[in-house]
């Protein structure tokens, strides 16, 4: 007998907390090194997700 039921979907609170890392994440590199090399790794970030969104289609 299995009585644990479904887990719970999680996708939203992943969702919310990778843009709230994100967030801190680049104003200490902004504090740091400054603009140019947050605008950088946005640059390397955004260029990650694509390259994975083509991998799965």
């Amino acid at each position: 007998m299995n009585d644990r039921g479904t887990a719970p979907d999680f996708t939203q609170a992943c969702i919310v907390m990778f843009g709230v890392n994100i967030a801190w994440i680049f104003v200490a590199i902004w504090a740091i090194w400054g603009l140019i090399a947050v605008a950088a790794t946005g640059w390397c970030i955004n260029r990650a997700i694509g390259w994975i969104e083509a991998r799965r289609d």
